[in-house]
Parts: structure tokens; sequence; C-alpha cells
């Protein structure tokens, strides 16, 4: 739930916004289309590049919303080739961080990906582990992110919810499979961060129905990538404090573990992880049960608080009374004797902890690291390589107006379903859908721990699901795994192949 309670303190900071005008309808200008190469797993691949706008309408066929996207489609290539769409979280997020990152054909580099400077300049290169050689790529900026934008007689409660974003993506889905002759391509759904959400609500919209849509679309994909999970959230059941808590410690113990602050006992991270995740899951857990309940003595809560202490590096004190200690203290405690902050999107980075501005996203050590990078090797690309010159601003992270206005109810599902549900449901109907979900082991955002449990809880068809972990934070293809999880992706691909 930390994901949540971020979110939720950065829109209470914008309660008092003023409501998002719609744009007037205007003509949604023609794509912008260049040619170019790149060499991936020394395949030299020919592709196309589109960038532009799509006009998407109501019942009554008025423009409601002009959504913006990317498309890199293999020169040559069969109409049968996967396709992969791809988008981010937030809710608010563009899609540039998956396509910047990791995804696309070119990427961000940073003077090095773990700590690097925030200052340019940063440097654009070909991406060696973009997925364009399995797949063709389609980038999507929901409505209110990137340049799209609500146009005519679309409202922001038509797009600024749950169902309603999933809906306008599922709308866009559609018109491009149209557009460009693509109903018998495999279909892939890769989301990041709330972007998980999405992917796992998107099934459900994408075929449609009575209760939902009131339409019948029809649309299956083949297989989800899910990263940095994020799949309890306002208004679903989530887990109790307790088990909170629990779910937090495994990334708290890996974040110790990589800063060298306890006893690695020769284990590797993975192996190390796996006790920990035991040891939360069973005997803290059962701890802060007792604790809870009243029923745990003195002898019993030191015990268990020196535990803590071996696993986390913080000192036993640090863990009495409550045997609870919050993710965001923490990352201001496990070096606090070097005057250190770690990031809670990726533990390995760290800033100074004096002048902190309380800022949850510019001031996380992460975040505040490689955002620059990446919104200024993108807007490289988009002028040199895409030829895209727009008059407005792109919006890499919009919260103002989108996210205090978002609607977390749902429609035709049971009161507090989480997003899991939503993804056992659309397994239950596709008996070919499989699922990768990527987790890294130093986000104490959205936590591998809190993805399982999620997943396990939802009861989602354990033989159709893997689950990976990378020595990652949040953007866990940061610091030398983007080609390992790349590789796990094109498997996912390649075995969907028939």
């Amino acid at each position: 739930m930390r994901h949540w309670l971020i979110l939720s303190a950065v829109a209470a900071f914008l309660l008092g916004a003023a409501p998002v005008l719609a744009d007037e309808p205007g003509a949604v200008c023609a794509p912008v289309t260049t040619r170019h190469e790149i060499t991936i797993r020394g395949q030299r691949i020919a592709y196309t590049a589109t960038a532009g706008a799509t006009l998407l309408r109501n019942d009554r066929d008025a423009p409601i919303a002009s959504l913006y996207s990317f498309a890199y489609v293999k020169t040559g290539g069969d109409r049968d080739r996967p396709v992969l769409f791809v988008f981010n979280g937030g809710p608010g997020a563009s899609s540039l961080w998956l396509h910047m990152g990791v995804v696309g054909p070119r990427r961000v580099r940073l003077d090095q990906e773990v700590n690097p400077s925030s200052v340019p300049p940063f440097g654009l290169v070909d991406n060696p582990d973009s997925l364009l050689d399995v797949a063709d790529l389609v980038f999507i900026d929901p409505v209110g992110t990137g340049f799209s934008r609500i146009v005519g007689e679309g409202r922001p409660e038509n797009f600024y919810g749950v169902d309603e974003d999933a809906e306008s993506v599922a709308q866009f889905i559609e018109l491009w499979l149209t557009r460009n002759g693509r109903w018998n391509a495999p279909k892939y759904l890769m989301g990041e961060s709330y972007g998980s959400a999405r992917a796992a609500l998107l099934p459900r919209a994408l075929m449609g129905g009575p209760t939902y849509g009131g339409v019948m679309r029809g649309v299956t994909v083949n297989g989800i990538i899910l990263l940095g999970a994020s799949l309890n959230g306002p208004g679903t059941a989530g887990q109790g404090p307790s088990q909170e808590a629990a779910l937090n410690l495994p990334a708290m113990a890996a974040t110790a573990w990589v800063h060298d602050k306890i006893d690695h006992r020769g284990l590797t991270i993975q192996a190390f992880d796996d006790e920990v995740t035991r040891f939360a899951t069973t005997d803290y857990l059962q701890a802060l049960d007792k604790a809870a309940a009243g029923t745990m003595d003195d002898a019993a809560r030191a015990a268990m608080a020196a535990r803590l202490s071996a696993y986390t590096g913080l000192p036993a004190q640090a863990w009495l009374p409550g045997l609870v200690v919050s993710p965001r203290a923490f990352s201001q405690q496990l070096l606090a004797d070097q005057g250190l902050t770690v990031g809670l999107y990726d533990g390995r980075y760290t800033l100074p902890s004096a002048h902190d501005g309380g800022e949850p996203v510019a001031d996380d050590p992460a975040m505040g690291r490689y955002v620059p990078g990446f919104i200024a090797a993108f807007h490289q690309m988009l002028g040199e390589d895409l030829n895209v010159h727009e008059d407005r601003s792109y919006g890499a992270i919009v919260w103002r107006n989108l996210l205090p206005a978002w609607n977390w109810k749902r429609t035709g599902v049971p009161e507090g379903q989480s997003f899991a549900g939503d993804l056992a449901t659309a397994m239950r109907r596709n008996g070919d859908l499989r699922v990768l979900v990527a987790s890294g082991y130093y986000d104490m955002v959205t936590t591998p721990a809190a993805a399982h449990d999620a997943l396990i809880k939802a009861g989602v068809p354990m033989d159709r699901l893997t689950l990976k972990t990378y020595e990652s934070g949040h953007m866990l293809y940061l610091g030398n795994t983007a080609a390992a999880f790349s590789d796990d992706v094109r498997a996912l691909i390649r075995s969907g192949r028939r």
C-alpha cells in the first residue's frame, strides 16, 4: 500500500486545483513517420516509427480525447507479427519511462545507472535490449499524460478513473488494430507500476460486455507483463496493518543487504530474500498479530526485535515497542550514520539527509537522480529521431488536476476486489493467457512480496504465471538488469507463437 500512500500525499496537496478544461476539438495533425535501422541481438532490423494522435469519440460520434502514441513497426513484417502495447503508471505517468528505459529502440544513457549525475549532458543511444526484434511496439500515453488531452465534449470524469482509463485505452487499441490491419496479430500488454493495474484490467475492457462498457470488442491478449506490480489500491481490500508491515520487510532487508549493513553469511541476494520472506510471512507476521492482540511478553518482543535488527541493520531498539518500522523511516535511518537517505523507489540510490524538501518524488534519492536524464533523452529523441515538434509541453508525469479527480470506484466487480482479481478473471476466460510479473528486490514502494501475496490471494493460475525478481528497484531495468528482463519477455513472446 506504500505506493498509494505516496500518491495520496500528492493528491492531498493538489485537492484545491481547478478542474481541467477540455480543449476545443480542432483537427488532429497527421502522424509523423520516419524510417530507421537498429541491431538487436545480432539482427539488423529496419523499422518505421509513427508518432501521432488518435481521436477518441463518444456514442454521439463527437470527439472527446486526442490520445497520442508512438509505434515502431518492423519493415516488411508479417501482419501476424506480435504487437506489444506498452504504458506506464501513476495514475498520470506517460509511457516515456519504459520507452526510454528498456523497450524502445532508443534509450537514455546515464553516466552510471545507479546514483547518476542529474545534470546534462545526458546521452541517447541505440537500445540493444529493445524488444523490436520479437514484436512491433506501441507506446500509449493515456489521456492527460504526454501529448494526450481531453477535447470537444470530453470531460475529466470520462477518463480519470480506474474503469474509465481502461475503457479509453481499450478504445485506442481497438482503433489501432483496425487502422493497421493487425487483428490476427498476437497481442501483449506491458504495464509498470499503476500500469500493472491497467494491464490487469484491460482484458475485461478489450473483451467488453453488456455490464462493462456496453459493447463487445472481442479482443483477447496472449500475454501480460507487469513491472513493479501495484495490484491493491484505494477501494480494494489490500492488506491489514500487520500483513502490510510483514510484506514490507523483505525489500527493506534487501536494501540493508546491498549496503552491507548486515552479515551476508555467504548468501546470494535471492537466497537471502527467500529466507527473509519466509520469516516475514510466518514468525514475524505471527509476532505482529500477538503484539496487536496484547498477548506478547517483553522477552518475546525483545527477541523478535533482535531478529529484525539482524535482517535490517537497524538497532533492535528501533523496532521497539511496536516491532514496526515504516519504509520511509527505514530509508532515513539505515545510513543515518553517513548522513544519507536511501531511495524508496530503489534502495541502492542515496542522497544527503540534510535539507530534504519533503517532496515524495523529487526528493526520493532514486527518482530525483534518474528522472532528468530520462526526460532530456526523450525530448532529444522526439526532435532528432522522430521529427516531432509540438508547441506544447509533454507531460512526463502529471498529478495536477488528474490525480485528485481519480475515481477509484469500480463497476461490476465484488466490493474490495484487488486488481489481481481482474487478472484471475481474465486468465479464467482465456486459458492461453500467460503472465510475467517482474519486480526489483530493492523496490520499497511496490514490493515483490506484496505483488506475490496479491496474486496468490486472488487465485491466479500459478501454472501460467512466471515470477521474476531482479537486482534492481522500481524501474527494474536500471543497473545492468535490462538484458535479463528483456530476454525474459522475449521468452514469453516466443513461447506464445504457434
